[in-house]
């Protein structure tokens, strides 16, 4: 007996990475809290690296899948750094507001 897998068009994927895309381009632009916006990046991350795993698979090519692993990597550092820079700025401020960090300035 022959299994057989129904595999969504490429098109449904893209369409999920744009919609992804698009929900951490709006946490980033109209939300104040720095931990969302630093979600919110994260998610814009995620929905590049499904569009690239999304024609490596169509394109049967590996380099996508490899390019994804340093996107990770980049935004684990990223995660990393606005972590600190968060606790810091919480240290001095007692608040993550991102217009009380605006305050910082000069």
């Amino acid at each position: 007996m022959l299994i057989t897998i129904n595999i969504p068009p490429i098109t449904y994927f893209l369409g999920i990475s744009a919609l992804m895309f698009l929900v951490g381009f709006i946490g980033v632009t109209l939300r104040k809290n720095t931990i969302v916006i630093f979600m919110s990046i994260e998610l814009m991350f995620n929905a590049a690296n499904l569009v690239f795993v999304t024609f490596a698979s169509y394109y049967n090519q590996v380099n996508g899948q490899l390019f994804v692993l340093f996107v990770m990597a980049v935004a684990a550092a990223d995660a990393a750094v606005g972590l600190a820079l968060v606790v810091s700025i919480y240290r001095s401020r007692k608040s993550i507001d991102i217009d009380h960090v605006s305050e910082m300035k000069g």
